[in-house]
């Protein structure tokens, strides 16, 4: 079985991140952009920290409680 998100990776493509959270590319940028999901950018190549993608799910997670 493989897992959506490589456990060597420590940051992630944006076609990762929709793979690992199953959203649209355009929701993934959405939430970049209204710093729900932090990210940084390495030239012109965008990346988000695995562990900002889990925060992410823990504070989903937290407003469904």
């Amino acid at each position: 079985m493989t897992t959506a998100m490589p456990p060597s990776h420590e940051a992630l493509k944006v076609p990762e991140v929709m793979s690992a959270l199953r959203l649209s590319r355009s929701k993934v940028y959405d939430l970049i952009r209204s710093k729900q999901l932090e990210s940084f950018t390495s030239g012109r190549a965008r990346r988000v920290p695995v562990d900002a993608v889990r925060q992410y799910m823990r504070n989903r997670i937290e407003e469904s409680d």
